[in-house]
């Protein structure tokens, strides 16, 4: 592989690596903070009740902030269920394929120019962006299913207009971003693979001589009189 060649499939694994793990810190604070809802009333301006997948807050303007746990969690909603799972597993696959994405760049061990070595480079980084593909489409869904939810409820008119209606958080720009970064890490990962695969088919192949005995010659040339 040609000098130009190694700094292009160098560049794009990095930032692959660069922004998976940036959207895997996205969705870490995504699932930790409480900021997916939040609700103000005219009643309260100086307050207002936010909604997180593990507890919810009343902040204050001064500053104060008073956060409960949720009691049960048979008790949940069925959204925040699914939001829990969907995110946790996220978590475990954007973690899984920050790591595999590491092990398989180039700058690793790159003194070692074997097809073998490369072909394994090449299926850890393989696996690390579908990885990263997986954990980012693990984290859009709950985000946009609770934004939908959010949505249709904000514009319902059989609730009357005095109600206070919720509005989105922090945490779900928070997890588009992340599910944003996972996406196009996955697929520099994917690129930077296919990139090396086609290189590792222009490699010549290496065929071992083996020195032949004087034995062996003179079978053969008996062979050829035969």
């Amino acid at each position: 592989m040609s000098r130009p060649c190694q700094t292009y499939v160098g560049t794009v694994e990095m930032l692959g690596v660069l922004l998976s793990a940036g959207g895997w810190l996205c969705s870490l604070c995504t699932t930790m903070m409480p900021f997916w809802l939040t609700l103000s009333t005219d009643l309260l301006p100086t307050e207002s009740l936010e909604v997180g997948l593990w507890k919810t807050c009343v902040i204050q303007d001064l500053g104060l902030q008073e956060c409960r746990p949720y009691n049960s969690l048979l008790g949940l909603p069925p959204d925040i269920k699914l939001a829990r799972i969907l995110m946790c597993t996220a978590l475990g696959f954007g973690l899984m394929g920050s790591v595999l994405a590491v092990l398989g760049l180039n700058l690793i061990n790159s003194c070692c120019r074997k097809v073998d070595d490369r072909s394994f480079k090449k299926v850890l980084k393989t696996a690390g962006g579908t990885l990263s593909l997986a954990a980012g489409i693990l984290v859009l869904i709950p985000v946009s299913y609770i934004a939908h939810l959010t949505v249709v409820r904000f514009f319902d008119e059989s609730v009357p207009d005095v109600v206070p209606r919720w509005e989105f958080g922090d945490s779900l720009f928070c997890g588009w971003t992340a599910a944003v970064l996972h996406l196009v890490a996955g697929m520099l990962l994917l690129i930077s693979s296919l990139y090396l695969q086609e290189q590792n088919r222009n490699l010549p192949v290496h065929i071992p001589l083996f020195p032949v005995s004087q034995t062996q010659r003179s079978v053969r040339i008996s062979t050829e009189y035969i």
